[in-house]
């Protein structure tokens, strides 16, 4: 233990947004440091898994390994789905962002979706102490997305935002350094990959992995109808042939294919709003919502909430950092997030 303590002047404070696609590491001082997929790429042995990547180049394994080595997302809607894998990925970004020093124990801020269960809770502060932290403190998700996004959560009005991740979209009203209405849905970038996967699947009979689908989100993707209609070719598998085949996909057909995972999002982003104190939505009003996330990067998205509840909706400034910068801001604020587990 006082070992420990004294290695851990020896090492800086990190906040990690242990994301489903991502995860980015701050350092206290420095800012982000680390922005890297959650990916971790094993061979299976006979006795033990042995980690050959972890982060982009893991990330470019996917669909590409043979069968011995397996690209794994660690991080399944926002939570650890394999405690071992995580905890692997945890150690190799403490140990990159202290040039792999393997006695350094920096305490850690660990930003985590809200209406996590005890038991996740613990499962994500083991996998940390167990990868070397000396301590452990969570942040909930809304409250992180919204201090990255400069919203006055310490003051006594509401502030609203929505972070659209990778495996959970976090909608949260926040007023005095607290969340008074929050909500945590398993619909985001993920469901929206999928989404496109088996609407390809269906309409073209072409068979596409969730890389290509993030690809068409990102480069054509879009939440309305635009004025002028994007393109794509893409690449696959014709499921009945079994030929290679390319097609032209338009941005319609992928507005087509998120129809049903928005419309999931407007549904919960409404009855966030109904549960706001009357007081607090007399500020949302006023003020309107603010979207992160690499959700929000999405082509009309926040033209698409705003018309679902006539309220004023902005995309935050460089929103895929929003909760990470949130996360690492904490960090200046470690000894207050202490209380936060008891």
């Amino acid at each position: 233990m006082f070992l420990s303590k004294i290695l851990g002047f020896f090492s800086n404070d990190l906040a990690i947004d242990l994301g489903t696609a991502n995860t980015l590491v701050s350092v206290k001082g420095k800012g982000i440091v680390i922005n890297e997929p959650s990916v971790v790429a094993i061979k299976a042995d006979k006795h033990k898994n042995r980690v050959l990547a972890v982060g982009k180049e893991a990330k470019d394994m996917i669909g590409k390994t043979p069968k011995d080595i397996i690209a794994i997302r660690p991080m399944k809607n926002g939570v650890i789905a394999d405690f071992d894998i995580t905890e692997e990925m945890i150690r190799y970004f403490i140990k990159k962002v202290h040039n792999r020093k393997s006695l350094i124990h920096p305490r850690i801020v660990i930003c985590v979706p809200y209406g996590l269960t005890q038991v996740e809770r613990k499962a994500v502060k083991e996998s940390a102490m167990s990868a070397g932290a000396r301590e452990v403190f969570l942040i909930e998700e809304p409250m992180a997305a919204a201090i990255g996004a400069g919203l006055p959560v310490k003051d006594p009005q509401g502030s609203m935002v929505i972070d659209i991740g990778g495996g959970t979209t976090e909608i949260g009203v926040i007023s005095l350094g607290g969340l008074v209405v929050s909500k945590s849905i398993r619909t985001a970038g993920d469901k929206f990959d999928k989404s496109i996967v088996d609407y390809i699947n269906k309409k073209y009979n072409l068979v596409i992995g969730e890389r290509t689908a993030e690809e068409i989100k990102i480069e054509i993707g879009t939440a309305i109808q635009l004025d002028k209609e994007l393109k794509m070719l893409v690449k696959g598998k014709n499921r009945i042939t079994g030929l290679l085949e390319t097609i032209t996909v338009t941005s319609e057909d992928v507005r087509e294919a998120l129809k049903e995972p928005i419309k999931e999002l407007g549904e919960a982003l409404k009855e966030v709003l109904e549960q706001t104190p009357p007081d607090l939505a007399g500020d949302i009003v006023e003020n309107g919502i603010v979207l992160t996330g690499g959700g929000a990067l999405l082509r009309g998205i926040d033209k698409y909430f705003s018309d679902l509840v006539s309220l004023p909706v902005f995309v935050a400034e460089e929103p895929l950092l929003a909760v990470a910068r949130g996360t690492g801001m904490a960090l200046d604020q470690i000894d207050l997030l202490s209380n936060v587990e008891e």
